[in-house]
C-alpha cells in the first residue's frame, strides 16, 4: 500500500517537474514583439538579428531576445541651475522628445542611451544658457530649443538615437531679479503712458493749430474774394459811368453838329441874329457879379437893334390897322387913321 502511494507521488512529481521543463522550454522558445517595438536576438551574448513584430521561435537555452520601443518618447527633466552671460542664476527644466533609429546602436554603443540622453541635455543647458543674456533668456526660447538641438544632435545619432524637439518648459529666475523685473516692467508702463500722453497732447495742439491755421487761410480767401468782387464791381460801374458819359458826349456833340448843319443849310435874316446878340447880352448882363464892359462897335449894335425893334412895332400896328379896316368898324372911341 505505502509503495502504490510513493509510486503515485513519485509520477505526480516527475509530470510536475516535465511540465515545468517544458514551460521554460516553451517561455524560452517563442518570443511576441509588441506593434511599436522590435526584438534583438543575442546568440550566446552576440547579436544576431532583428525581429519585427508578432510570434518568433527561439533556440531553447541558445538565444535570448531583448526587446526595444522604437516609439518617440519625452524625457522630462528636474530643474537645473544654470548661469546666463550677465552672471544672473536661473532655475531651467526641459523636455526632450527623442526616439531610437538604431536599434543595434542603442544596445551596444552605450550602456544605458536615456541616462546618457539625460546627461547630456542638462551639460547643453549650462552652456547654451551661458551664451545668453538673461533678457535674451527669457524671450528667445525658440533659439535656445535649435542651439541645444544642435548641440546634442551629433553625440545622440552616435548612440542610434534621434532627437525629434527640445522645449523648455519653464525659467525661473530668483526673487530679487523678479522683482527687479516688476518694478522695471511698472516703471515702463509709466513712462510709456507718459510718452503715450504727450503724444496726444502733442498731437491735439498740432491739430488745433492746423484748424486755427486752416480758419485763417479760409477767412484770409474769403476776404480776398470778396475784395476781388467789390474791385471787380467797381471797375464795372466805373466802365459804365464811362460809357454812359462818351454815349452822352456822343450824343450831345451829334446834336451840336446837327443844330450848327441846321444853321448852316439856312439863311439866316441879319435882322433876327442882331435880335438873338441883343437877347444874349442882355443874359450876359442880368447874371449876378457880373461886370459889362460895351465896346465901342457895340453902341452901334444897340442902335441899330432899337431901329430893328421899332420897325417891328410899326409893322404890327399897320398889320393891327388893315385889320380893324377889313372888318368895316374902327375901335369905339378911336380916330380914323391920318
Amino acid at each position: 500500500m505505502l509503495a502504490d502511494v510513493g509510486l503515485v507521488v513519485g509520477v505526480v512529481l516527475g509530470a510536475v517537474v516535465a511540465a515545468g521543463v517544458l514551460a521554460l522550454v516553451a517561455w524560452g522558445t517563442l518570443q511576441i514583439v509588441q506593434q511599436g517595438s522590435v526584438g534583438v536576438v543575442k546568440r550566446f551574448g552576440e547579436f544576431r538579428d532583428i525581429r519585427q513584430p508578432g510570434l518568433h521561435l527561439l533556440v531553447p537555452f541558445v538565444d535570448r531576445m531583448v526587446k526595444v520601443d522604437m516609439r518617440e518618447f519625452p524625457m522630462t527633466g528636474d530643474q537645473q541651475s544654470v548661469i546666463t552671460k550677465d552672471n544672473v542664476a536661473l532655475r531651467v527644466s526641459a523636455t526632450i522628445f527623442c526616439q531610437v533609429i538604431d536599434v543595434k546602436a542603442s544596445l551596444f554603443e552605450i550602456a544605458d542611451y536615456q541616462l546618457a540622453v539625460d546627461q547630456l541635455s542638462r551639460t547643453a543647458l549650462r552652456a547654451v544658457f551661458g551664451e545668453l543674456t538673461l533678457d535674451q533668456s527669457l524671450s528667445e526660447r525658440d533659439t535656445i530649443n535649435t542651439r541645444m538641438q544642435d548641440h546634442m544632435a551629433d553625440a545622440a545619432m552616435k548612440w542610434g538615437v534621434r532627437l525629434n524637439r527640445i522645449e523648455i518648459l519653464d525659467i525661473t529666475p530668483p526673487q530679487n531679479v523678479l522683482q527687479a523685473m516688476s518694478e522695471q516692467k511698472e516703471a515702463e508702463q509709466h513712462k510709456r503712458a507718459a510718452i503715450l500722453k504727450s503724444e496726444g497732447e502733442q498731437q491735439a495742439a498740432i491739430n488745433s493749430a492746423g484748424g486755427q491755421r486752416q480758419a485763417v487761410i479760409l477767412e484770409a480767401e474769403g476776404a480776398k474774394q470778396a475784395a476781388i468782387l467789390a474791385a471787380e464791381a467797381q471797375m464795372r460801374v466805373l466802365e459804365l459811368q464811362a460809357e454812359g458819359e462818351k454815349k452822352a458826349l456822343t450824343l450831345r456833340g451829334q446834336g451840336q453838329a446837327a443844330a450848327l448843319g441846321a444853321i448852316d443849310e439856312v439863311a439866316i435874316n441879319p435882322n433876327t441874329l442882331a435880335v438873338m446878340q441883343l437877347r444874349a447880352l442882355q443874359d450876359v448882363a442880368s447874371a449876378p457879379n457880373t461886370k459889362v464892359v460895351v465896346p465901342y462897335e457895340a453902341a452901334g449894335l444897340v442902335g441899330g437893334a432899337q431901329v430893328l425893334v421899332d420897325a417891328l412895332r410899326s409893322a404890327a400896328n399897320e398889320d393891327g390897322a388893315k385889320a380893324v379896316q377889313t372888318n368895316g368898324a374902327w375901335p369905339k372911341g378911336g380916330a380914323a387913321p391920318a
